[in-house]
């Protein structure tokens, strides 16, 4: 699994719920309009960046649900269904550098809205939600846990004015949310994240078209966390969308080439930050690859949560980011970090001046990585110095514990 984040945009506006971008038809509210004069409008949007070792990640989403109460269960008064009739089965990949689907929209009482819900079909039949892996001309069905009936429950809240709207961008990470399971089998462990839809800027740039057969990824970091991620289309230009104010260091990488890594991208909320041009792409530097590969125990076992693994790097006087990541077998733990990079990241401090001056990074130990090991519920692990210099590593294995 080599690309990550797969996102789900939510419009919230005033009066109706819809999203954007990508077609389809709109939902309709299986609630009663509140008057005009305390109406606003919601509006849901599907959207989605690269997932790891997939060509397909299909979900059907049937509606979305919305409340002013952040403890509501799902059977609790005050929720404003939008219902997408008939459910639809959307590819998420196709969903890349900001695209949104719109899925619909609805009227909603003036007010905070502390919950949101997405609701996926069923995958009795085995065809609702599915993923085709990278080289295969077969969907295979995607495991999806029981809590997708009555609703996958995401982090965020909005406010819908009386006559105005209001939008929201939820944002579904492939790479984390589709995982393996043994046997050839896919599970889906949903992760999602919830932004305004107001919260519309972000990082652009242009990769050289050398590099795209192999499986380019960039995304945005802060502290070594991924905040979004996407792959450049055919022209070789990416889009980091809707990323809240404040600086991100970007990685770019790919399964043949060093990371390629810029630091201190400032985003603003008025403005989106270029950090290359189609006159001057960032060209990758080639490089051999290894990988790191062992397996995860959680004690006690979990049912509910999924172990991921990263391969990072700290540069001497800058940021520590994550070259590769990937989430463990669910049945064995096991993992495999591949195609990582021998030789040292091309680093760049960021200038509004462009083209940007890319080096060998300095205070960085070529082919070495810290792996780290996380949970929700355990404590992180990790093991320092990892090297694939002369060889891939195996037996990199952690026990977590809560």
């Amino acid at each position: 699994m080599k690309q990550q984040l797969t996102k789900i945009g939510l419009l919230a506006a005033a009066a109706s719920l819809a999203a954007c971008g990508g077609g389809g038809s709109s939902g309709s509210s299986t609630t009663s309009p509140p008057p005009v004069s305390t109406a606003g409008t919601l509006t849901v949007a599907l959207t989605d960046a690269p997932a790891c070792g997939f060509d397909a990640v299909n979900v059907t989403v049937s509606k979305v649900r919305v409340n002013k109460s952040a403890t509501a269960s799902d059977t609790d008064a005050g929720w404003v269904d939008v219902t997408l009739n008939p459910a639809r089965k959307i590819d998420l990949l196709k969903l890349t550098n900001g695209v949104l689907d719109t899925l619909g929209q609805t009227s909603l009482d003036a007010g905070h809205y502390s919950q949101v819900r997405l609701v996926l079909d069923s995958n009795a039949s085995g065809s609702a939600n599915t993923v085709l892996p990278t080289g295969s001309k077969t969907e295979q069905p995607l495991d999806t846990p029981s809590a997708v009936q009555s609703g996958i429950k995401l982090t965020g809240e909005f406010d819908v004015a009386a006559g105005q709207r209001s939008d929201i961008v939820i944002d579904f990470d492939a790479c984390r949310s589709v995982l393996t399971k043994g046997n050839g089998k896919y599970a889906l462990k949903p992760v999602l994240r919830m932004v305004p839809s107001a919260v519309n800027n972000g990082i652009t740039g242009v990769v050289a078209t050398a590099a795209l057969a192999n499986h380019v990824v960039v995304s945005a970091q802060q502290n070594g966390k991924i905040i979004a991620s996407t792959a450049p289309d055919s022209t070789g230009a990416f889009n980091l969308s809707h990323l809240t104010a404040g600086n991100y260091d970007v990685v770019i990488t790919s399964d043949n080439s060093a990371a390629s890594v810029i630091s201190a991208v400032p985003v603003t909320a008025s403005a989106t930050t270029a950090v290359s041009t189609t006159a001057a792409p960032i060209a990758l530097a080639l490089s051999t690859t290894g990988s790191i590969s062992g397996a995860v125990t959680m004690t006690p076992p979990s049912s509910t949560e999924a172990a991921y693994v990263a391969a990072k790097q700290t540069f001497g006087a800058g940021p520590t980011v994550t070259i590769k990541y990937q989430g463990a077998d669910l049945a064995t733990g096991a993992y495999t970090l591949a195609n990582l990079p021998v030789a040292a990241p091309q680093f760049a401090v960021y200038s509004s001046t462009l083209p940007l001056a890319f080096n060998a990074a300095t205070g960085v130990t070529p082919a070495t990585y810290t792996v780290e090991a996380s949970a929700n519920g355990y404590a992180t692990k990790s093991v320092s110095g990892v090297s694939i210099a002369t060889s891939n590593q195996t037996g990199v294995n952690f026990a977590l514990t809560p």
